[in-house]
C-alpha cells in the first residue's frame, strides 16, 4: 500500500506540473473566477506545502517549516517558482515514502491530525485524496480562465 500511495501522489504533482505549465502566462494562474475565492496558484501553494509538511517534514525529518497562511495570501509567484514548489514536493514525498513500508500503516501517525489520532494508513489515504481534490480545481481554474487545454 506505501508503495501505491508514494506512486499516486509522484504521478500526480507530475499533473500538477503539466497544468502549471499549460496555463498561458504567469498572470493567469493568479487570474479570479467569478465563484471561485482561490485561483489555481493558490492551490499549488497549499498542496505543495501541505504535502511538504505532512510528508516531508513529520514522517522525513526535511525540516520544512509550513506557513499555511500565505498559502492563501501570497499572490503572483511566477510559473517557474510554482514549479519549482511542485518538484521540491515530489521529491519529498518520493525520498520520504521510499524509506516506508507497508510494516507502518498500521501505526499512529506522528502528530494529531482532523481532531483525531491517525493511523498512518488513514492519514496518508486522506492526504492523497486532500491533493487530488485540490489538483481537479486547479485543472478546472486552468479551463476556465481560458488557458490551451
Amino acid at each position: 500500500m506505501m508503495e501505491a500511495i508514494r506512486e499516486i501522489l509522484v504521478r500526480e504533482l507530475g499533473k500538477l506540473r503539466a497544468e502549471v505549465e499549460a496555463y498561458p502566462s504567469d498572470e493567469a494562474v493568479w487570474r479570479e473566477a467569478p465563484g471561485i475565492s482561490n485561483p489555481g496558484g493558490t492551490m499549488v501553494l497549499h498542496v505543495t506545502s501541505n504535502l511538504r509538511h505532512f510528508v516531508g517534514a513529520v514522517l522525513g525529518g526535511t525540516g520544512f517549516v509550513r506557513d499555511r497562511d500565505a498559502e492563501f495570501t501570497t499572490r503572483g509567484t511566477p510559473r517557474a517558482e510554482l514549479l519549482a514548489m511542485i518538484d521540491r514536493a515530489a521529491a519529498d514525498v518520493d525520498a520520504t515514502l521510499a524509506r516506508l513500508d507497508d510494516g507502518v500503516m498500521g501505526q499512529p501517525y506522528p502528530v494529531p491530525v482532523l481532531g483525531r489520532e491517525n493511523t498512518m494508513a488513514f492519514f496518508l489515504v486522506h492526504l492523497t485524496q486532500h491533493f487530488t481534490y485540490h489538483l481537479g480545481q486547479v485543472n478546472y481554474h486552468r479551463r476556465l480562465v481560458g488557458a490551451s487545454a
